[in-house]
């Protein structure tokens, strides 16, 4: 056998996206580059590590095996690496991350003046919706996790950087009312979800239930930009975090539609596990946003008062 570290990264990136395509964007490859790498891969085992059933591909028991060394040969890859670093006086290590969608407008802020004083360390990032981030959480495979709503069930500490405000918004060919929207007036949109799993679903879905409003017709999308585009384009109205329209808002593409009980107020919080114990990095890190997240969030986050 004669495969590569490269083989072997293009392997497990497959495995965790469990899509030719998302691994493709994550690797920043063509789909055609990673397929190649794939196949090169492959044709060096008598046994299949993937098969395709319809357009999903689906990783095979012995692929799962393969996996799993794979991965644990990369991780003492990065050791090698790391472990250099370290003797040179860097702080080294990786930060794992898994953000919640609308966390993307955030937690770039939080990291980017920590990566550039500690270049030794690397940065894995996964951006996805709640239930996702959790399950990482849970199973111990990330240090921290972006949230806006606490998870359940979990013995976690948590460091709160900045307020999230959620609130009901339309695009500009929208008639605001002279007087809040009320419950019927609710109950004729078009109203825009996120999807099942993601945090802003369930607050939207709280809201509506807690008021026993009856939405009639309901659009659901995958992320918050896309729900936004929908929004701009007139399919609808959303509730959505203020964080991720600031730019629409100033610019006047998108307005707020007044409404009893909104704004919705949460916290965005990093949190982690109890009783993990943090690499050098990540200690390294939630030090280093204690000492900085009120000045990251006076330069980026402060939100002129209506």
């Amino acid at each position: 056998m004669n495969y590569t570290l490269h083989q072997l990264h293009v392997f497990v990136k497959i495995v965790q996206t469990k899509s030719i395509t998302k691994a493709s964007e994550e690797l920043y490859m063509t789909q055609p580059a990673v397929s190649i790498q794939l196949k090169n891969f492959q044709d060096q085992f008598e046994i299949g590590l993937t098969e395709v059933i319809g357009r999903q591909i689906r990783i095979t028991d012995f692929g799962m095996e393969i996996y799993t060394i794979a991965e644990r040969i990369l991780n003492e890859v990065y050791a090698i690496n790391y472990k250099t670093e370290a003797y040179k006086g860097l702080l080294s290590g990786r930060l794992l991350i898994s953000s919640v969608s609308t966390g993307k407008y955030v937690m770039p802020y939080f990291l980017t003046d920590f990566l550039k004083e500690n270049s030794g360390v690397d940065l894995v990032m996964d951006v996805t919706n709640k239930a996702k981030v959790v399950g990482c959480l849970e199973k111990g495979e990330i240090d921290f996790a972006l949230v806006s709503v606490l998870p359940e069930g979990l013995n976690i500490q948590e460091e709160i950087l900045i307020d999230n405000e959620l609130q009901l918004v339309s695009n500009m060919d929208y008639k605001i009312h002279k007087t809040m929207l009320s419950k019927d007036d609710l109950e004729q949109e078009s109203l825009i979800y996120r999807e099942e799993g993601s945090a802003t679903r369930k607050v939207m879905e709280d809201f509506f239930n807690k008021r026993n409003i009856k939405i009639r017709k309901k659009i659901e999308l995958t992320s918050n930009e896309a729900v936004k585009q929908a929004v701009l384009a007139g399919l609808g109205i959303s509730l959505m975090p203020l964080i991720g329209i600031r730019t629409e808002l100033a610019s006047k593409r998108l307005q707020l539609i007044p409404c009893k009980g909104l704004p919705i107020k949460t916290k965005w919080r990093l949190i982690w596990l109890k009783n993990r114990k943090l690499s050098p990095a990540a200690q390294q890190y939630i030090d280093f946003v204690k000492r900085k997240k009120e000045d990251i969030a006076a330069k980026n986050f402060v939100l002129k008062k209506k």
